[in-house]
């Protein structure tokens, strides 16, 4: 039997560590059909804002749940709930561990870092990316990832890399502002579908990325039937690239700031409605009145994507008129 003493000293619930709370309530739902097999769990993220935690203190839940085979990670995808045979047995002869006991997944490649590196940083943004949320991602070692990559800096350039190299370029027709939209919007699409590799892409200091040095190859081969010298044609080509993606830098914190705040883009300018009234009936801002009172007025990152193209490539046709004749 029990005694008081014995019954007062064990630790309660609210006594227990963060991990272990949040490591016991997913695998409650888990047991409990809530989260059935294949499934995905609450990323380290969504750890983050549901239960008001550190990063940290959410990838060490992620990394339990792994120990105790409940959940594994698949790159591309996130962490699953696993089936009947959630883990294959050990086969390799590496003899690191993630905690001292259990081996590691041998069967790492570099394109297996790498995708699971993209698949971080789409879900989590450029800032969670780190070699121990690899690892966590791929259930081994940080260790292990450093004999397929060198460094984190090794591993960000291979991931532009790979996501540049996922996207065929287009033909470049007769029609060179055809062929120039056409990149801008593929650049803009692949912006959208991975927001971290705007915040990595720099126009001062650029990578030498092959995939991405195709575009300005490609942009430079459409400019080059304008007849501008080469200078004007490396400006052109720079500047088009540097609108997509200093327009799509703003992609990421603008879904960080809707994970953080709950609000859409949209909800949050309502919830400024208020106070953005009182300011404009103050006549302190006229012309902010004027261009803001019809209702049709949308200003949001796909419309100003839209509105700075067209005047580039409008600029650019003034250009090319000025030169004669395409070439």
């Amino acid at each position: 039997m029990t005694s008081t003493a014995d019954r007062s000293s064990a630790p309660s619930a609210a006594d227990q560590p963060p991990s272990v709370r949040i490591v016991e309530d997913l695998r409650s739902r888990i047991v409990a059909g809530q989260l059935p097999p294949g499934s995905r769990v609450p990323s380290t993220r969504q750890i983050t804002q549901e239960w008001g935690v550190a990063m940290a203190t959410a990838t060490k839940v992620l990394t339990a749940l792994r120990h105790q085979g409940l959940v594994r990670a698949v790159p591309g995808v996130g962490t699953i709930v696993v089936g009947p045979d959630p883990i294959p047995p050990h086969s390799g002869t590496d003899s690191d561990a993630i905690d001292g006991s259990r081996p590691v997944d041998t069967g790492l490649s570099r394109e297996r870092v790498i995708r699971a590196g993209i698949a971080v940083a789409d879900v989590e943004g450029l800032a969670a990316l780190a070699m121990r949320r690899i690892a966590t991602e791929l259930g081994t070692s940080t260790m292990a990832l450093y004999r397929h990559v060198r460094s984190k800096d090794e591993l960000l350039f291979l991931m532009a890399d790979s996501v540049f190299q996922s996207y065929p370029l287009p033909v470049a027709g007769p029609d060179w502002r055809a062929g120039v939209e056409a990149l801008c919007r593929l650049q803009w699409t692949v912006y959208q579908e991975h927001p971290w590799l705007a915040q990595y892409v720099s126009m001062t200091r650029p990578q030498l990325i092959r995939p991405a040095m195709a575009h300005t190859e490609l942009v430079l081969t459409m400019l080059d039937r304008l007849g501008l010298s080469p200078a004007e044609q490396l400006h052109a080509a720079v500047v088009l690239a540097n609108f997509v993606r200093g327009t799509a830098v703003n992609i990421e914190p603008e879904s960080q700031a809707q994970l953080d705040s709950g609000l859409t883009s949209d909800e949050w300018m309502e919830s400024q409605g208020a106070r953005m009234g009182e300011i404009m009936s103050s006549g302190e801002f006229p012309m902010f009145s004027k261009v803001l009172a019809p209702e049709d007025v949308e200003l949001d990152l796909d419309s100003l994507f839209e509105f700075g193209l067209h005047r580039l490539l409008d600029g650019l046709q003034v250009m090319a008129e000025t030169r004669g004749p395409d070439r």
